[in-house]
């Protein structure tokens, strides 16, 4: 894995009285290598299904497999380490990429094709906030890219994009995600491309 710390996750609920209380004070339950790209690892904090979210003391939203998006009209808040782009995954990672979708739940989301600038290209139908935490990312769009460090904070609106970590060290990124849904005119121009 990665010489990051581990996530310690707090959560807090009500006791019969409607007292405030911590009923959970630990590691993450879920934390899952991505078997395709070797050192990607998501630590999975929590999620919500629906706007507003029920405030209440139910089960922990994060056991269970791993899914890119947020589920519909919900949120998701997760940790992924990425380590450092290798030449050999720069020139085969596309071959991989429908096995790793696959395995984080979203095999559409995967938009690579043989002229994509980054083997991770992909896109789902969110809003994403994407906080580098540790080490450098840079952000790679259809026509673009942007230099990440410590404290950069991405706010990314559904568009096509990678993660191409070309700094020779782990990268540690914190995801928040919000369910969306495409404005009609940009769906349907998504859908020509």
């Amino acid at each position: 894995m990665t010489d990051f710390p581990p996530i310690r996750r707090i959560v807090t609920g009500h006791d019969a009285d409607g007292r405030s209380i911590i009923t959970e004070a630990g590691p993450l339950p879920t934390v899952v290598e991505i078997a395709a790209i070797p050192g990607t690892v998501f630590h999975e904090v929590w999620s919500t299904t629906e706007t507003p979210a029920p405030v209440d003391n139910g089960p922990d939203p994060t056991i269970g497999p791993l899914v890119l998006p947020p589920p519909p009209g919900g949120t998701r808040i997760r940790f992924v380490d990425i380590p450092p782009d290798t030449e050999d995954f720069l020139k085969t990672g596309a071959q991989r990429m429908g096995e790793a979708f696959e395995q984080i739940g979203d095999k559409a989301a995967s938009t690579v094709k043989a002229d994509s600038p980054h083997p991770l290209m992909h896109r789902t139908e969110s809003i994403d906030y994407g906080i580098v935490i540790e080490g450098e990312m840079t952000l790679m769009v259809d026509d673009g890219e942007a230099l990440l460090k410590p404290g950069s904070v991405v706010i990314q609106r559904g568009t096509n994009h990678a993660w191409a970590n070309r700094s020779g060290k782990m990268c540690r990124m914190l995801f928040i995600l919000v369910s969306g849904t495409y404005e009609a005119g940009l769906a349907a121009q998504l859908t020509e491309h």
